[in-house]
């Protein structure tokens, strides 16, 4: 089974470079979009017939979802949503450089929880709980090729998970309407060998 994780097109946040997360805005309008839209659509369409669309509930991954796949409706899954930055949420690094607190995360190497936000480990944990459910579901459909649109953070989470090597969740950063196609064996994941057999680039 191949799966298409892809992060969503880009939002206002995005192109400030703000900490967006539980924030739910949409996509950043206008003719850069549906022409990214476009040429992804074509790419995704090259690897085969689509079965199933699943998205993070966010606004800006089903506005993604919508224009990847006209008439698809997709599958949601709260888990696959975002981090929550705390107090960070909303805010760039030129507003962020100065407080303490942010420089405490940065020191840490983003391994210390966001004040008042998630914990990275937390967040890992239920990104690739959300993405074992949906697998199951996909592999019990019979489903052949699907799509997930999701976050970036969502992507890093589970690939850096289920990789076969030494990667690290940095390791799979995705551009906006970027991500991975992912193969898996659905007979070794449903005895418990959760493992990719291959990732490559969109």
């Amino acid at each position: 089974m191949k799966v298409v994780m892809i992060r969503h097109f880009q939002t206002p946040g995005n192109l400030e470079r703000r900490y967006v997360g539980r924030t739910d805005e949409p996509l950043l309008e206008g003719e850069g979009l549906i022409r990214m839209a476009e040429e992804k659509r074509n790419l995704i369409q090259a690897l085969g017939k689509l079965d199933c669309v699943i998205a993070s509930p966010m606004k800006r991954c089903i506005q993604t979802a919508n224009l990847l796949f006209p008439g698809e409706e997709p599958l949601l899954c709260e888990k696959m949503r975002e981090c929550d930055f705390g107090l960070f949420e909303g805010k760039n690094y030129e507003e962020l450089k100065d407080l303490p607190v942010y420089q405490e995360w940065l020191d840490s190497r983003g391994t210390i929880p966001f004040p008042e936000g998630e914990s990275h480990e937390a967040f890992k944990a239920r990104c690739v709980e959300g993405f074992e459910e949906m697998a199951a579901e996909l592999v019990e459909k019979g489903c052949e090729t699907a799509a997930m649109v999701v976050h970036g953070g969502t992507i890093m989470a589970v690939l850096s998970r289920f990789d076969r090597g030494d990667s690290e969740f940095y390791d799979w950063q995705a551009e906006n309407g970027g991500g991975y196609v992912i193969s898996l064996d659905e007979a070794a994941w449903g005895r418990g060998q959760k493992e990719f057999r291959e990732i490559e680039r969109l």
